[in-house]
């Protein structure tokens, strides 16, 4: 199953056709989606019994981010070996964890407007939670994810590493910093989690090519750790990290130009197009 937003409203995809979740299912679901992730299991179950001829073309123009405006939203630093060994640091022994405000969440084909010329790109795996999770073990980590999605953690790097201590917060929660979608997919159409081509591009130019066998967290990992302190909450999202060749660690550093339109993509789950200006 693969969950995003219309406009507005939330709908089942397959391909380029979709489902209006709230006018097919009478009312039972919310059309804001407000109740989508709290009733995953109830959504998926409905969703299973949809007939083929339901399904009408939409606009993939018009898709919106697939999770409107989750409560908590964490990012996790340093997670691929690669990039920890780009940035000349060890791999860390536990996740290094930020947030990303809510507010910077937008879809995957938005317009990013860059504050500076110091934005950086990281596209990322992103995991979406489905059931509570409170000090959940890491062999029950999937049981608590709705799906994965696409996600780009675009970072102003003066703002994000000015001061005596980083502002990580800060620097990657502009409006726009957190491009993600084109649809949650649910994991029974994910072959293998851990083992997922990753990447982003400007124009024919590869900026980033990785896997998700190179986390060094894996997700569920990443449940047990982060439930261990704080809830994690049904529509709550996880950049899970990004792998190397990032433009910050470059020789000079590069950024990210206006009138240019990032691509990322994650194997099976789609692909973002973010003009940026």
């Amino acid at each position: 199953m693969r969950i995003s937003r219309i406009d507005t409203r939330y709908h089942v995809i397959d391909g380029d056709t979709a489902v209006d979740i709230a006018t097919a299912s009478n009312g039972r679901f919310a059309p804001d989606g407000f109740d989508i992730y709290e009733r995953w299991a109830e959504l998926t179950e409905w969703a299973s019994t949809l007939p083929g001829d339901a399904y009408r073309p939409f606009d993939p123009d018009r898709l919106r981010a697939p999770v409107a405006l989750p409560r908590q939203v964490f990012g996790i630093g340093l997670n691929y070996r690669d990039h920890a060994a780009e940035s000349n640091l060890a791999e860390p022994d536990a996740p290094l964890v930020f947030t990303k405000f809510p507010t910077c969440i937008t879809g995957p084909t938005a317009t990013v407007t860059l504050p500076s010329d110091h934005v950086d790109w990281e596209v990322e795996l992103v995991a979406v939670i489905g059931k509570r999770a409170d000090h959940v073990a890491e062999d029950r980590g999937w049981d608590h994810i709705a799906g994965l999605t696409v996600g780009q953690d675009l970072s102003e790097r003066k703002v994000q590493l000015a001061g005596p201590a980083p502002q990580f917060g800060l620097g990657k929660s502009f409006p726009g910093f957190g491009p993600t979608g084109p649809a949650v997919v649910s994991l029974d159409e994910i072959a293998d989690p851990g083992n997922l081509e990753i990447g982003c591009s400007l124009g024919d130019e590869v900026l980033q090519k990785g896997n998700t066998s190179d986390l060094i967290f894996s997700v569920p990992e990443l449940i047990a750790r982060l439930s261990a302190i704080c809830p994690l909450l049904p529509g709550d999202i996880i950049f899970t990290g990004t792998p190397a060749g990032v433009g910050g660690t470059r020789t000079p550093p590069r950024f990210l130009p206006r009138g240019a339109t990032l691509v990322s993509y994650v194997e099976g789950l789609g692909e973002l197009r973010n003009p940026l200006v």
